[in-house]
């Protein structure tokens, strides 16, 4: 196998097209470096160039060999400085799992700052809901979670990203939108509900009928995914509970108005990963990107 030396004494006199000029430009004498040209085309088994007392020309192996020799010194020297920039967090791949409604609230902030903060850091993003995200990080597929509680805390750290209420979407031109206070339980007789399904939004579900005390003879739709409710909501099918994030969506023809004696902060996202988690990225993200940062 041929050596870097040899590699970059080659393109040294490739470059030059001649052994003395190349020799200076690597700050050694002319005949150990025909000796290294030497020694590689022997390695090789082909003639790279062509010489007599007057020229230097590449063979077309030459010319082929050249541009391998070129990627493989400009690796060799890239390597270290990858190496040291990855074992600092620097650079490398962080993969991050994501709710659909993160995806509209938090995911762009957060994608903003660690493009600011860590731009030569990959980042690998995965929708996923929660139990999705929980099995993948602990089969160390993913680094990172946005996801929904509960989840084990004697597994997983954290950091709260979001607390916001709940909120019921209606249409616009819908009578309880005309409200002046809070929607009451009384409010809701007769109302169509669109209402989170039980098992693909199962945390949405929970805290909805916790609470209100719903009349499930009032559904009309279940649905999985938060866009899919409001867009029901804006074509006139019904009210719907929903995260006040909703509004970033921007669907037009929909109100969202407050629940009577609901906490403010009752739906929550955080940022979950293993205890103990080894990636050198996922730990520079938690230091340095404000989020992310305690």
């Amino acid at each position: 196998m041929f050596t870097l030396d040899q590699a970059r004494s080659f393109i040294a006199v490739a470059e030059e097209l001649h052994f003395g000029r190349a020799a200076e430009r690597l700050n050694m004498t002319q005949p150990p470096l025909s000796r290294q040209i030497q020694k590689l085309e022997k390695t090789l088994g082909v003639e790279l160039l062509e010489r007599d007392n007057r020229r230097v020309v590449l063979t077309a192996a030459g010319t082929a060999f050249l541009a391998e020799a070129r990627r493989l010194v400009v690796a060799a020297e890239r390597a270290p400085v990858t190496a040291q920039r990855i074992a600092a967090g620097r650079a490398g791949m962080v993969r991050i799992g994501f709710t659909a409604a993160s995806g509209f609230s938090v995911l762009s902030p957060l994608l903003s700052e660690i493009g600011q903060a860590l731009p030569n850091v990959d980042v690998d993003l995965q929708e996923m809901v929660t139990d999705e995200q929980v099995q993948a990080l602990l089969a160390g597929e993913l680094d990172l979670g946005l996801a929904r509680p509960p989840f084990d805390r004697n597994v997983f750290e954290s950091r709260l990203l979001l607390a916001e209420p709940l909120c019921l979407a209606t249409p616009s031109d819908h009578a309880l939108a005309s409200l002046e206070r809070p929607v009451t339980p009384a409010d809701l007789k007769g109302v169509p509900l669109i209402m989170h399904s039980p098992t693909t939004a199962r945390y949405f579900y929970d805290l909805a009928v916790r609470t209100v005390e719903i009349d499930h003879r009032n559904v009309v739709h279940t649905v999985g995914q938060i866009v899919t409710m409001v867009a029901l909501v804006a074509a006139g099918r019904g009210a719907a509970f929903v995260p006040a994030s909703a509004r970033l969506l921007g669907i037009t023809g929909v109100s969202y108005l407050p629940l009577e004696g609901h906490a403010p902060n009752v739906v929550q996202l955080h940022a979950i990963w293993v205890r103990g988690a080894r990636n050198p990225a996922l730990q520079r993200f938690l230091e340095e990107v404000p989020l992310l940062s305690p």
